[in-house]
């Protein structure tokens, strides 16, 4: 019978002793890259500002009223001006309402909710008035300028729309949603446009 010498009997023990340090740190590491649902939403609550899509307009706004007698217009009454301005769009999707579920540490289903406009600006720093007209009966007023502006936001927002900012917008929340996802591990990703959050398949 061979005989076991100190050395070796030290070398295993000492091998035996980083197996079992190794596989235990392994587990603790593979636990600690797990993710629930909860710290998933943490982490994309971050990230809201990345998922905004943004259209910039400079844009030239033409007002014209006049004073009415019985819904008529009063001739000689009319005033008019030219407002040039520039300003913003921002379209995306409500990152409160966005639900996850994870299923395992691949796989994961995240729901979105329809994108819309979260905020239209026009710079009154940027705007300039041309062509005002100077009539003593019907003189132009702040008031006039104010509703000829927020006329020009539902113009812009109608015009943001049929260009597409919505749909741009859900791309550009999904393209960051999945960039950042894959960096977390996850490599089987579904995301869709609803309220309810379905098993994943």
């Amino acid at each position: 019978m061979r005989k076991i010498t100190l050395p070796t009997l030290f070398f295993f023990l000492t091998t035996l002793i980083l197996a079992v340090l190794l596989l235990v740190n392994n587990r603790g590491g593979e636990k600690e890259r797990g993710y629930d649902s909860t710290a998933v939403m943490t982490r994309i609550s971050h990230i809201r500002e990345l998922a905004l899509v943004k259209h910039n307009y400079t844009g030239v706004i033409g007002y014209k009223d006049y004073k009415k007698f019985l819904n008529m217009n009063i001739p000689l009454t009319d005033k008019y001006f030219l407002l040039k301005y520039n300003g913003y769009i921002k379209a995306g999707v409500d990152f409160d309402r966005i639900k996850v579920k994870v299923e395992n540490d691949t796989t994961l289903h995240v729901s979105i909710p329809k994108p819309r406009v979260l905020d239209t600006v026009i710079d009154e720093k940027s705007v300039e008035v041309y062509n005002e007209s100077e009539n003593a009966f019907n003189p132009i007023k702040i008031a006039d300028y104010n509703e000829a502006l927020i006329r020009e936001k539902n113009v812009m927002i109608n015009d943001a729309i049929n260009q597409g900012i919505l749909a741009d917008a859900t791309e550009q929340t999904k393209l960051v949603l999945i960039t950042l996802l894959q960096e977390m591990g996850f490599t089987r990703i579904k995301i869709t446009e609803e309220l309810a959050t379905p098993s994943v398949d």
